[in-house]
């Protein structure tokens, strides 16, 4: 068992956590309005299925219940590096695509990126609380790897799958995030990051 915490320790998390869960749940609602924007302006069907989105992490994950507050940022903070990427390839992609016609939705896009780029900045904060080390990014300072060129309709598809994702991390995310404020049955605290189930 971690070492109790001090008072003003646990206001600083319980604060962080209360702001990401209102983070989340803005960049979910921009998400979502992106995410028919995007269908809309795309000429796709927003029930087409999807495969897996190759650098796309899942938001899905087996005993979700069994992890500790620190694997559950440490993913959270991975997958938003990685919307990161992917958000800012599909901007220059729109970009490419259709140049200043259609504006709104790059702003959409932007805006979206922007706010994925500042919750992986709000997570790490909290992964600082917990003085634990924050993982570096040295694989995104060279950048993901150059994807296979991809056709039009692929890159549509892959934009619609990273959308969808993406919303689905912001709801698992705010779960999350009430995870780590919830209160220890044991001591009535908020559990340490390594301790929480």
């Amino acid at each position: 068992m971690a070492a109790a915490e001090s008072p003003s320790t646990a206001l600083r998390r319980r604060d962080l956590c209360s702001r990401g869960i209102r983070l989340a749940g803005k960049m979910r609602a921009d998400v979502v309005d992106l995410l028919d924007a995007y269908v809309e302006q795309q000429g796709l069907d927003a029930s087409a299925s999807v495969a897996a989105v190759e650098g796309v992490p899942l938001a899905a994950v087996e005993r979700w219940d069994e992890q500790t507050g620190t694997q559950r940022l440490l993913e959270n903070l991975a997958a938003y590096r990685a919307f990161r990427a992917l958000l800012a390839q599909m901007l220059e992609e729109q970009r490419e695509q259709l140049g200043e016609a259609d504006v709104g939705l790059g702003r959409a896009l932007a805006a979206v990126l922007l706010q994925v780029s500042a919750f992986a900045y709000h997570l790490e904060e909290l992964l600082r609380l917990e003085s634990r080390g924050i993982p570096g990014e040295e694989e995104e300072e060279d950048g993901p790897p150059p994807p296979p060129r991809l056709s039009l309709f692929e890159q549509k598809l892959r934009g619609l799958g990273v959308l969808r994702e993406l919303a689905q991390w912001a709801v698992r995310s705010v779960r999350d995030l009430r995870q780590l404020t919830k209160p220890s049955p044991a001591t009535g605290a908020a559990p340490g990051l390594a301790e929480s189930p």
